[in-house]
């Protein structure tokens, strides 16, 4: 396990305010998620929105800005006053992935215009098929597919995303040809798999999870560095083959970079105690996530460090976004 993430799921949990406090926001507040309604981004705003309710603001609600890849929820935010009425949760790749991808044409410098509080889970990625990949049941098979279906098509939730690089990586490295199709968040991209209109989608691992439990789709691997004790007959890209293939990834949790250095810790604080209740963490881990909470300061220097990380995987890749 690495140090990262030993930090994310061992990091001293700091007590939350008693709920008997006045809220730390006076007004109504919202939690900004940059895609759709019953995706996991989305899922996990509104369980952090329940415990957070009362505590940091009065009222405090999900607002879903779908669009631009996940970029227009960090764009809202950044339009935002950075009084702690609006607080942003995104997934990794819109903050590590994307300067790399879009350069001077990105709205926002994550490192700066962003103060991160905490990652609040760390997961997996899994590659599922469906009807249009009828008898695989392993990476070994879809690639053989691959080799007599030039440009075998695989989903994501979104171009530029880590599932979208995980595709990308693993036909580098299989020396085959796949067809990205990049979609507006999981739920739609697996409803095309589910309907054989894709091959594969490599998505947020509890995204799939019900299906392949529900037998609409087949995990065939996923991205951790182990077997998950619920689905030990699925093996890791390491085991398949694919050691480069082995990544993590975390939903955070940020403000406005203005936002007031006590606010943040405040928040930092709160969620460290919300990631700790039963309810909470047995909903997330349903899903393969982990809750996950780090100090502020350790969140950002692992953002500084995955953002280095990625800068030549995405310009080995070749790939540059149209929008």
């Amino acid at each position: 396990m690495s140090l990262a993430r030993r930090a994310l799921l061992a990091a001293p949990i700091l007590a939350a305010p008693a709920r008997a406090q006045a809220p730390v926001v006076a007004r109504p507040a919202r939690i900004v998620a940059g895609f759709p309604a019953g995706g996991t981004v989305d899922l996990t705003a509104r369980l952090l929105a329940d415990r957070l309710r009362g505590s940091w603001a009065p009222q405090l609600v999900v607002e879903n800005r779908v669009g631009a890849t996940g970029r227009l929820a960090i764009e809202e935010t950044l339009r935002s006053d950075a009084d702690g009425t609006t607080i942003l949760i995104t997934p990794a790749s819109m903050i590590t992935i994307y300067p790399h991808l879009y350069g001077d044409r990105l709205r926002y410098n994550p490192l700066t215009d962003l103060a991160p509080v905490s990652p609040v889970v760390i997961y997996p990625f899994g590659m599922a098929v469906g009807p249009g990949a009828p008898g695989v049941t392993s990476v070994a098979q879809f690639l053989d597919m691959a080799r007599q279906r030039r440009g075998l098509s695989y989903a994501s939730p979104a171009a530029g995303s880590v599932p979208h690089f995980t595709g990308v990586m693993l036909a580098r490295a299989a020396g085959v040809e796949l067809t990205h199709v990049p979609y507006r968040g999981a739920a739609p991209a697996i409803t095309d798999a589910i309907a054989g209109q894709i091959a594969a989608t490599i998505n947020v691992i509890g995204d799939i999870v019900p299906h392949h439990e529900g037998g609409r789709l087949r995990m065939i691997a996923h991205t951790g560095p182990q077997r998950l004790a619920r689905f030990p007959n699925v093996p890791t890209f390491a085991e398949a083959g694919f050691p480069d293939l082995t990544a993590d990834e975390w939903f955070g949790v940020f403000l406005p970079a203005r936002a007031p250095a006590a606010m943040v810790e405040q928040l930092n604080a709160m969620l460290g105690a919300a990631v700790q209740v039963p309810e909470l963490r047995q909903n997330l881990e349903s899903r393969e996530f982990q809750p996950a909470h780090m100090s502020a300061s350790a969140f950002a220097a692992r953002i500084r460090q995955e953002h280095t990380k990625w800068g030549p995987i995405v310009q080995a890749s070749g790939f540059r976004p149209e929008d």
